[in-house]
C-alpha cells in the first residue's frame, strides 16, 4: 500500500474516532462542567446543541470545498483547527466561552468529516472501498463504546477540561501527516466553476432550523415554535431546490443529487440511525427504570451491541462484495428491526443482551453498505459533497429518532410503546434498500467508475 493510501486510511479512521470520542466523552463531562462553571442546564445543553447545528449546517459545503481544493488539505485544516479549539475550550473561564468555542469547533468538525470519506474515495478504487469504510465504522463503534468509560476516568481524576485536551495530540499528529504526505494532484479542481454560496447559505438555514427544532422536542415538546421551525426548514429547502435547478454551478451536482441510488442510501442512513439512536434513548430509561439496573450494569448489558458493531463491520464488507448492496442491506435492516422488537418484549438480562447484539450487528452493517454506496456512486470530483451528505444523514437521523421517541412517549404515557414504531422506521428503510444495486449492477457500476472517474489510478 502506498504512503498516500496509508495516510488516507489512517486519517479517515482516526479522524472519525476523534470526532466520535469528542461527543461521547462530553456527555459524561457535562454535569461536572455545569457545577464548576456555575452554569444552567440550558447553557450546558448548548455546548452540544451549538456544535451539532454548526456541523450539520456546513457539512455539504465543506465537502464541496474539499472537492475543489483537495480533501487532504481540508482535512488538515479541519483537524488542526479542531484540536486547537479543543485546547481553547480546556482553558475556558466561563460557560459562554465554552459554547462559543464549541460552535467554532463544529465549523472545523464540518471541514474534516466529509474529507475522511473524500480521501478514501480518492485513494482507493471503487471496488476496494468496502473494507476501508468497514474499518472506519468499526473504529467509530469502538469510540462510541469506550467513550463513556474514557470520559468517566478523565473527569474523575483530572476534571472536565481533560476531555478536551484529549483531542489535541491526535489532531496535531494527523494534521502534520496530512500536510507532509502529498496527495495526488487530481484530488482538487480549483478552476471548476464557482462556489455556490447562495445554495450553501440556503442549505445551512434549512438544516440549522431542522436540527435546532428536533433537538428541542425532547425538552419542550411540540409547540408553536416547533411548528414554525419545521416550516422555516421546509421553506428554505424549497427555495434551495429551486435555486439548485437554475444555477450553473450547483452546490450539489446532478450526479449526486439526481441519483436515485445515492438518495436511497441516504434515506437508509437516516431511517437506520433514527431507529438505532431512538432505541438507545428509550433503552437507557427502560434498563434503569423498569428493570432497575444501575448505570454500570445497564452499560454492561448493552455491551454486546457495541461489540457486534465493531466486529461485524469488516464482515459486512465481505458480505457486500459477495452478495451486493441490496441483499446485504435488506438483511441488515431486518436484523436491526428485529433487535428493536426483541428489546420491546425483553424482560431479562439475556434477552436484552440479545436484542442489543442484533441492534449493533444490523446497524454496523447498514453503516458500511449504505456509506459505500454513497461514496462509490458519486464521481471522484463530487466525493466531498457525497461525504457531506452522508455525514448530514448521520447527524439528522439520531435527533429525529430521539424526537420520535419522546413524542410517542408523551402520547402513549411511557417510552416502551415507542419501540415498535422505531422498528417500523427501520423497516421503512427496506423499501429504499430495494433501489440499491444488486451484485451484477454493483460490478457494472464499479467498472464504469474505474473507467470514468480515475479509480484505477488511485
Amino acid at each position: 500500500m502506498s504512503a498516500h493510501r496509508r495516510v488516507a486510511l489512517a486519517s479517515s479512521v482516526i479522524g472519525a474516532v476523534v470526532v466520535a470520542l469528542d461527543g461521547t466523552v462530553l456527555t459524561i463531562a457535562q454535569p461536572t462542567l455545569q457545577r464548576d462553571l456555575h452554569a444552567s442546564f440550558a447553557e450546558v445543553q448548548w455546548t452540544s446543541t451549538g456544535y451539532l447545528i454548526a456541523v450539520a449546517s456546513l457539512l455539504v459545503f465543506a465537502g464541496r470545498l474539499g472537492d475543489r481544493y483537495g480533501h487532504q488539505r481540508l482535512f488538515a485544516i479541519g483537524v488542526l483547527g479542531f484540536g486547537a479549539v479543543s485546547a481553547g475550550i480546556g482553558f475556558a473561564s466561563g460557560v459562554g466561552w465554552v459554547i462559543g468555542l464549541r460552535v467554532v469547533q463544529g465549523v472545523f468538525g464540518a471541514l474534516l468529516q466529509p474529507a475522511t470519506l473524500g480521501m478514501l474515495r480518492a485513494a482507493f478504487p471503487p471496488d476496494r472501498l468496502g473494507m476501508p469504510i468497514a474499518l472506519r465504522t468499526s473504529a467509530i463503534g469502538v469510540a462510541a463504546a469506550t467513550g463513556p468509560l474514557v470520559g468517566g476516568v478523565l473527569v474523575a481524576h483530572l476534571g472536565w477540561r481533560a476531555v478536551f485536551f484529549l483531542n489535541v495530540v491526535p489532531a496535531l499528529v494527523l494534521g502534520v501527516l496530512a500536510l507532509v504526505v502529498r496527495a495526488p494532484d487530481r484530488q482538487g479542481s480549483p478552476g471548476a466553476g464557482r462556489l455556490d454560496l447562495p445554495g450553501a447559505a440556503l442549505l445551512a438555514v434549512a438544516l440549522a432550523c431542522l436540527v435546532h427544532t428536533l433537538v428541542g422536542v425532547p425538552e419542550h415538546g411540540w409547540s408553536a415554535s416547533t411548528v414554525l421551525g419545521l416550516l422555516a426548514a421546509a421553506g428554505a429547502a424549497l427555495v434551495l431546490v429551486r435555486h439548485e435547478r437554475r444555477t450553473a454551478d450547483p452546490l450539489m451536482p446532478p450526479d449526486v443529487l439526481g441519483s436515485s441510488v445515492v438518495g436511497a442510501a441516504l434515506g437508509i442512513l437516516v431511517t437506520a440511525s433514527a431507529a438505532m439512536f431512538g432505541t438507545l434513548f428509550v433503552a437507557s430509561y427502560l434498563l434503569q427504570g423498569e428493570l432497575g439496573m444501575d448505570p454500570l450494569r445497564a452499560g454492561l448489558t448493552a455491551l454486546p451491541g457495541g461489540v457486534a458493531m465493531v466486529l461485524g463491520a469488516p464482515v459486512a464488507a465481505v458480505l457486500l462484495r459477495r452478495y451486493g448492496a441490496r441483499r446485504t442491506t435488506v438483511a441488515a435492516l431486518a436484523m436491526l428491526a428485529l433487535g428493536v422488537l426483541v428489546l420491546f418484549r425483553a424482560a431479562g438480562t439475556g434477552a436484552v443482551g440479545g436484542g442489543f447484539l442484533l441492534l449493533g450487528a444490523g446497524f454496523g452493517t447498514v453503516m458500511v453498505t449504505a456509506t459505500a454506496v454513497v461514496v462509490r456512486h458519486a464521481a471522484a470530483e463530487s466525493a466531498g459533497v457525497a461525504g457531506g451528505l452522508q455525514q448530514t444523514a448521520m447527524n439528522v437521523g439520531p435527533v429525529l429518532g430521539v424526537a420520535m421517541a419522546t413524542t410517542l412517549a408523551a402520547v402513549a404515557e411511557g417510552l416502551r410503546p415507542a419501540l415498535p414504531v422505531l422498528a417500523g422506521t427501520a423497516a421503512v428503510g427496506v423499501l429504499a434498500a430495494l433501489k440499491l444495486p444488486d451484485l451484477g449492477e454493483q460490478r457494472a457500476t464499479t467498472a464504469g467508475s474505474l473507467r470514468h472517474h480515475g479509480g484505477s489510478e488511485a
